[in-house]
């Protein structure tokens, strides 16, 4: 079955990473060659790119292994605080129902000792997902439909149910927000790739020209699983901190959670149909279209309209003058937010 079947309602990883803005908004699809990653540094002393946040390879690990999707809970009173999102190249938030969201956290340029707590698959993962090549999937369980989705789906199955040895319980966390495992336990024994990961985005140098920005609000609705989130930029160590429901938002090393780049790509819900164990319903995020988008690069604002026409197209985020907008390089979350329940200052 195609990706462009996957989502519920809707019909629809080392390339070389680019340095300059395309002039001309173009579509990119994920890819299956065999070509080489970017280079740079001195002549004779070449230095791999990492194409999701085009910062040097660490020199650990191969550059040729697949994207490593983990899906973790962000439940405010039990699942923080959190592992691993630190060591992830790109971060998306989604909403998985009510106010509650969860990460998928992607995984290549660097590996995590632990990351969790693992928490169960939902069909907007499959969207994110198709913009791989394969990628390996962690999760923890699935309804039966979202369960043949993801059986039907062009990915590695990693999950609990597939790799259970990879997976283990804090027994000072309370179920179902208890489950850990590594990455690279999830990687071992996957075939060797001698392809890489296509760039999601596009870099450049430099700022782009926009409005500074100095904190940016969102919540995903009321109620007393709401956690209001803030990201504030830290103007000396120049980076995007976040903060949730009030207090810092740390994981279980006690580091902030930090974003070099931040996107708010704005999306609608639709009901799946499908309620939680709490009979809230189940929504889904729909990524197929094209919307608007605050993308903020470093402590300026580039409004943009994303797009993306499905399938295993990549989406593309195209500012005022008509280019991609170039990122920095470095970590990146796009957070799949609601328009109506976002601010900036």
């Amino acid at each position: 079955m195609f990706w462009s079947v996957v989502l519920l309602s809707s019909c629809s990883l080392l390339a070389c990473a680019r340095d300059e803005q395309s002039s001309t908004a173009t579509t990119r699809r994920a890819t299956t060659t065999t070509s080489q990653p970017t280079t740079t540094g001195r002549p004779g002393k070449p230095s791999l790119l990492a194409p999701l946040t085009n910062r040097p390879w660490s020199g650990r690990g191969d550059p040729r292994r697949p994207v490593l999707v983990v899906k973790v809970d962000n439940a405010d009173r039990l699942a923080r605080p959190q592992a691993g999102l630190a060591s992830a190249d790109v971060v998306y938030e989604e909403k998985v129902e009510g106010a509650v969201t969860r990460f998928a956290a992607v995984f290549h340029s660097k590996s995590a000792p632990v990351v969790g707590p693992v928490r169960s698959a939902r069909s907007t993962d499959l969207a994110i997902l198709s913009q791989f090549d394969r990628p390996l999937f962690a999760y923890s369980g699935a309804n039966a439909r979202f369960a043949a989705l993801i059986r039907s789906a062009p990915l590695v199955d990693v999950g609990y149910d597939r790799k259970t040895a990879a997976y283990v319980r804090d027994r000072s966390r309370r179920a179902p927000d208890n489950l850990f495992t590594s990455t690279d336990a999830l990687w071992s024994g996957v075939e060797e790739r001698t392809s890489a990961p296509a760039p999601l985005f596009t870099f450049g140098k430099g700022r782009p020209n926009g409005r500074k920005v100095v904190r940016v609000r969102y919540d995903f609705g009321g109620g007393r699983a709401s956690a209001p989130v803030e990201w504030v930029w830290d103007r000396k160590e120049r980076t995007w901190k976040r903060f949730q429901n009030g207090t810092r938002h740390v994981d279980t090393a006690g580091r902030v959670l930090t974003a070099d780049n931040l996107i708010l790509q704005f999306v609608a819900y639709r009901y799946t149909g499908i309620v939680d164990v709490s009979g809230a319903p189940v929504p889904e995020a729909v990524l197929d279209g094209e919307g608007d988008a605050w993308v903020f690069v470093g402590d300026k604002l580039v409004e943009a309209r994303w797009s993306r026409s499905g399938g295993r197209q990549v989406t593309t985020w195209i500012g005022g003058d008509g280019r991609e907008v170039s990122l920095s390089a470095g970590r990146t979350w796009v957070v799949l937010a609601e328009r109506a329940r976002s601010s900036w200052e």
